[in-house]
């Protein structure tokens, strides 16, 4: 049975209005929107099994959507992001924090797929780089209600995570990833991209500034991720070039200076960025709404009820919350709440899942585990949210008592 046009352009206008309406109860009860789109998207497979339609295959356009929605995502994140001297310590703390993190989540879950699957190393770790990656996607948007600090610093976290996370994916993805040669080729790929980076960046900006028409902010969206899409077929670490990008135009004044401030505009970059900034919120809601809902969709719920999958999965997030809690605790010595909990998997996570190449995947690697680690890594999200509005709202009553 086939779904009418005019039953689509409902479906997709109730969409957009529930998930505006799943971001109001977001904010008031810190339960992650992306659980209830997930779950939205489970309930639209069921109710459309029941009414007799047949079940689309929506992995392609979760893949597309994906990769546009990881642009958007960081691209706003960057945007909110400003640079000075007295932050240089939050950067290279949560730049740290993400490497350390990342690398031993990453060894230590290889060697628990390596020994549950009895698979080779290099195969489970292949697998591991996805489930240990932050999702900027999801916990970004809920850092809203955190102090500045905690809120930059998981931003920061999270988008180096998926830099980190890709680059490593990316590497694995070459033939003898344990020779010089593959290592170099890998060392060049970085440098390359700080180059594209940079280039790409003041080109894009130079348009947004000389051109005067209002589609010049889709174009610049085009060509970014035309250079991102460019980037990640030669395996450059293409994110990268994202980050810079927003980093540079929300700290225009920091970094056009000398002769470049002659060919670059900068007297009316308060209403670009003020454009560039509404555009690119409302584009990233759009695209992370339709990514969640069909990748609900598609998850198979039958799945999350086996043995295997909620016995490996628990043990995945264990090893994830140790690793976060040893490095929080014992070597940044930061406050646990509720940086602990905001670990959550999602859109990077299962992008890079979907791309691992047939020559290198596991046949008995069970597909709900993924699933069960992005579902219960949101909780914990949540949980870690819930508790933090708790804390503050006990200090609140606390100092109104005291005053």
């Amino acid at each position: 049975m086939a779904l009418h046009a005019h039953l689509i352009i409902i479906l997709l206008s109730t969409i957009v209005i529930v998930s505006y309406l799943f971001n109001l109860i977001s904010r008031k009860t810190n339960i992650p929107s992306v659980i209830l789109l997930i779950a939205t998207g489970i309930g639209i497979q069921y109710i459309s099994a029941y009414m007799g339609y047949t079940q689309q295959d929506v992995g392609k356009l979760v893949k597309i959507l994906g990769a546009i929605g990881l642009i958007m995502i960081v691209l706003e994140a960057s945007l909110d992001l400003k640079i000075n001297r007295e932050k240089i310590p939050l950067i290279r703390n949560s730049f740290l924090s993400a490497l350390f993190i990342f690398f031993v989540s990453a060894v230590g879950i290889g060697f628990i797929i390596m020994q549950l699957l009895d698979v080779p190393f290099q195969n489970a770790f292949m697998y591991a780089v996805p489930l240990s990656i932050i999702s900027s996607a999801i916990v970004i948007p809920s850092t809203e209600h955190l102090p500045s600090e905690k809120k930059e610093f998981i931003i920061y976290e999270s988008s180096f995570s998926d830099i980190i996370g890709i680059m490593v994916f990316n590497y694995m993805l070459m033939q003898n990833v344990m020779s010089i040669r593959s290592a170099a080729i890998f060392t060049g790929n970085i440098f390359l991209a700080v180059a594209i980076s940079a280039i790409a960046t003041f080109l894009l900006i130079y348009l947004l500034t000389k051109i005067q028409i209002n589609i010049k902010f889709f174009l610049a969206f085009a060509i970014l991720a035309l250079v991102y899409t460019l980037g990640e077929q030669i395996h450059l670490p293409s994110l990268l070039i994202v980050m810079v990008f927003g980093l540079v135009l929300n700290n225009i004044h920091f970094f056009i200076k000398g002769p470049v401030s002659k060919w670059i505009d900068t007297q009316n970059i308060g209403e670009v960025m003020t454009l560039m900034t509404s555009i690119t919120a409302e584009t990233s809601f759009l695209i992370r709404t339709f990514f969640f809902i069909l990748f609900g969709y598609s998850i198979d719920v039958k799945m999350l009820m086996q043995e295997d999958v909620w016995q490996t999965g628990s043990v995945i997030v264990l090893a994830l919350l140790c690793v976060r809690f040893l490095y929080l605790r014992l070597i940044l010595k930061a406050n646990l709440f509720p940086e602990m909990f905001l670990m959550p998997r999602g859109l990077v996570t299962i992008l890079l899942f979907y791309s691992i190449p047939e020559e290198k995947s596991l046949g008995n690697f069970n597909e709900g585990i993924l699933f069960f680690v992005v579902f219960v890594t949101s909780l914990l999200m949540m949980i870690g949210l819930l508790f933090f509005k708790k804390d503050k709202s006990i200090l609140a009553n606390q100092g109104m008592e005291a005053i």
